[in-house]
């Protein structure tokens, strides 16, 4: 059996196992043994083969891979308590960091929070969420 049937075997074997994983990464291995598949076919040498396979597998995971994750993520929705990072709300009471006090509204519910550098912000401030961590939202 020629080594370039045994490329192209793995390389439909590991897209076999990409669609199962779906995580991307896989499927860089399957474009590398590809791209050795055809190193082969032209006859050279195992070593060119490898070499070939690894270059290509590193241009897949540094190009390729990254490509598909942003349409992968291109939709994702976030929802429930995620969806309120990078929203403005108002502060309902003064957060102080040293008397571990500090609430803000989010669409009517009160959410106990603290400041991002540790500052006191007043009652009455616009801030932004820019974490939250279980019930308590950092903001700035």
């Amino acid at each position: 059996m020629s080594t370039t049937v045994l490329w192209l075997a793995a390389a439909i074997l590991l897209g076999i196992v990409e669609i199962f994983t779906a995580t991307f990464g896989i499927i860089c291995f399957s474009v590398g043994a590809v791209g050795a598949a055809a190193v082969s076919y032209f006859g050279l040498d195992v070593m060119w083969q490898w070499g070939i396979f690894i270059v290509v597998s590193l241009l897949a995971f540094a190009f390729v891979r990254p490509m598909l994750m942003r349409l992968l993520n291109k939709n994702e929705i976030k929802t429930n308590a995620d969806a309120i990072i990078g929203r403005k709300v108002k502060v309902t009471e003064t957060i102080d960091a040293s008397a571990q006090t500090g609430r803000v509204a989010v669409d009517g519910d009160s959410w106990k929070a603290v400041s991002a550098d540790g500052s006191i912000i007043e009652q009455g401030s616009v801030v932004e969420i820019v974490n939250r961590d279980s019930i308590v939202l950092t903001v700035k």
